[in-house]
């Protein structure tokens, strides 16, 4: 494809090929036989070199490790990654999916189906263009197949588009970066929060398991005696709609990393009971996993936003939660259901082959002990929903942020608005 004759001052027309310094895949050091010969994998933490996937990306490289030995490694070697890396997948769903190695001290090498991007100082720029809404309609012109889309590495080279001078690429990637450090700050604090609060939550609440020896005051209950549980609707497709002010709230508003995401609303026309409508600060619970490594069933997740829409309901996939005593906040039970004997127990409620189903039972059949004073639950609850408020403004400013950069990335990659004071922000 050709580039538009209106060019910002300074910039350049250019193409992938021209820039890149080296544009490689994972086969590119031999034949399918040779890499079945001379490439073992490894798993449990034990090898030389850590393999880097799209899974690893997707699971934001916190789920199980593949490491080659140094024989595999060496062999590798040509695809060899260092921290920030860029990487796009080659194959399969997710084809041209663009992301970057972690910042690990160990060896890395470059998983099967991905390709290895390195475009020297202009890494950070067009990590951004890529990622932006014109490099992603360029990659997608270099796609094909539906039922295992494939990324076409020479097409990919071809591509053109302009460029600004390397001063200006790199004060728009600073500027760009630096939202992109904020959200990420954001997003650790958001852990942290969750990991204190979660930390006293086994302090006060997880010493006794069933078969224990109780102290005086403390009883067993059944989570049935401390709430009441809503299912969620069971929608028609032909009540889904482009456009409305309702929105169904589905099993892809739980985050698999955890939280709750908006981008699982489904707008909608049809007739949930009202119960089954859900408002900000409301704690449901996913009665269905799409994985059999059940990632999200049995999990808890706040309505933290309502997307815009007016209403909320939750589908048959989710279960809304109330307390039916006051001292017992909705905080409380969010981290009682983070808590690991919840998850467990819910694995051990689930059902189906394909598609993992939470028995009924599950929730309110889960025992566990507790002080007949609720007087320390209340306490926890207040500690809670103060982390819970914090968690829900960071949301927020991450929303506000991710906005923010999101609008300013097309204009300042078309040159339509400009980095003033380059060299300032370039050395800064």
């Amino acid at each position: 494809m050709g580039v538009e004759n209106n060019i910002p001052e300074g910039w350049v027309e250019t193409s992938i090929g021209e820039l890149a310094v080296l544009l490689t895949d994972y086969v590119a050091n031999g034949s399918f036989a040779s890499l079945k010969e001379n490439v073992t994998y490894l798993r449990d933490g034990e090898g030389y070199a850590r393999l880097i996937r799209l899974a690893d990306h997707n699971k934001n490289y916190k789920g199980e490790a593949v490491f080659v030995n140094e024989h595999s490694y060496m062999f590798l070697k040509k695809s060899k990654l260092y921290p920030r890396d860029l990487i796009i997948s080659n194959v399969g769903e997710y084809s041209g999916t663009l992301f970057r190695a972690p910042n690990l001290d160990i060896p890395m090498t470059l998983g099967p189906n991905s390709i290895l991007m390195k475009f020297g100082e202009s890494d950070d720029y067009m990590f951004y263009f890529l990622k932006g809404r014109v490099g992603q309609h360029l990659i997608n012109t270099v796609k094909s197949g539906s039922a295992n889309p494939k990324f076409n590495k020479t097409e990919f080279k071809k591509i053109e588009f302009i460029i600004p001078p390397l001063p200006e690429q790199k004060a728009i990637a600073k500027v760009l970066t630096s939202f992109d450090d904020k959200i990420e700050l954001l997003q650790a604090q958001k852990k942290t929060l969750e990991t204190m609060a979660q930390t006293i939550f086994k302090e006060w609440f997880g010493k006794y398991q069933i078969g224990d020896e109780l102290p005086e005051g403390w009883i067993k209950y059944s989570l049935s005696e401390l709430v009441e549980i809503i299912n969620g609707y069971s929608y028609k497709g032909k009540e889904l709609v482009e456009n409305s002010n309702e929105a169904l709230v589905s099993l892809k508003s739980f985050d698999r990393n955890g939280g709750f995401q908006t981008r699982g609303f489904k707008p909608f026309h049809g007739n949930p009971k009202p119960e089954q409508e859900v408002k900000i600060g409301d704690l449901v619970v996913a009665h269905t996993d799409l994985t059999q490594d059940a990632e999200v069933l049995g999990n808890p997740a706040f309505i933290f936003d309502n997307g815009g829409f007016e209403k909320m309901y939750i589908t048959m996939d989710l279960v809304k939660v109330i307390s039916k005593h006051r001292e017992v906040g909705l905080s409380f039970l969010y981290y009682l259901m983070k808590d690991r004997c919840f998850k467990g127990h819910c694995i051990g409620y689930s059902n189906g082959t394909t598609v993992l189903h939470l028995s009924k039972k599950a929730i309110p059949e889960y025992e566990l002990y507790l002080p007949t004073d609720f007087d320390l639950i209340e306490r926890f609850t207040k500690i809670a929903d103060d982390t819970t408020n914090k968690i829900s403004l960071n949301i927020e400013e991450i929303k506000t942020l991710t906005k923010t950069r999101d609008t300013l990335l097309p204009k300042l990659m078309s040159g339509q608005v400009r980095v003033k004071n380059l060299k300032q922000i370039a050395d800064a």
